[in-house]
């Protein structure tokens, strides 16, 4: 889908808000300034999170506490040793009252949960284009919900 400017890109992050649910984990794919963190702060912004929105660039994952779930955004692109994840305990944070958004999965090394939905973003001249695919079931009824919800 194509995403022509930031308000494109804020209000697929609201979309994405409508239809996520606690248990699902979504890889969230794209180069430098392809517009992942600016998704993740639409979709915080759309549930309810009125508070500052970063990147974990260098913590690894901010936690974002709702009250019947929390959102993990983890950022991995300074990952460097897949260990790290085991030390740090981050396995346990992807569970069925947990929503997960993970930037940069590719540097996972293999050792990250299956993604329900993966959105890859792509600079597109001045915009962005937004590929969606839902992995699982309930992936692909996000994929559905959001085609149905309108264009960005």
């Amino acid at each position: 889908m194509s995403l022509p400017d930031e308000a494109a890109t804020l209000a697929l992050g609201a979309r994405l808000a409508a239809v996520v649910r606690p248990g699902m984990t979504v890889w969230l794919v794209g180069d430098l300034g392809a517009g992942k963190t600016t998704l993740t702060r639409s979709l915080l912004r759309a549930l309810g999170h009125g508070g500052r929105v970063k990147s974990p660039t260098y913590t690894l994952v901010e936690i974002y506490p709702f009250s019947s779930f929390n959102l993990y955004h983890f950022d991995l692109y300074r990952f460097v040793d897949p260990e790290e994840w085991e030390e740090a305990g981050f396995r346990e944070y992807f569970k069925p009252e947990s929503i997960c958004l993970v930037e940069w999965p590719e540097k996972g090394g293999g050792i990250l949960p299956r993604p329900d939905l993966e959105i890859r973003l792509e600079i597109d001249g001045e915009g962005r284009l937004a590929r969606l695919y839902g992995r699982t079931e309930e992936g692909r009824r996000c994929v559905e919900d959001i085609s149905e919800s309108g264009s960005a």
